[in-house]
């Protein structure tokens, strides 16, 4: 997964107003209590965090 997908995906879960800010405010223990830009800035592979997002909030596995 490439990073512009998965600012697609999010986008696409939370809503254009939200998905950006909730990137940089919600920590997620699954990725070392970091956030999800952190881990990405971190060199996490996006689709590692993608995951760890889509169980954090529970989407459908449609959404996966």
């Amino acid at each position: 997964m490439r990073h512009t997908e998965f600012w697609s995906r999010m986008e696409d879960a939370l809503g254009p107003a939200y998905y950006r800010s909730w990137a940089g405010q919600v920590t997620i223990t699954e990725l070392g209590s970091r956030t999800a830009q952190e881990a990405l800035d971190a060199g996490t592979p996006p689709k590692q965090v993608w995951e760890a997002v889509w169980r954090t909030l529970e989407l459908p596995a449609a959404q996966k």
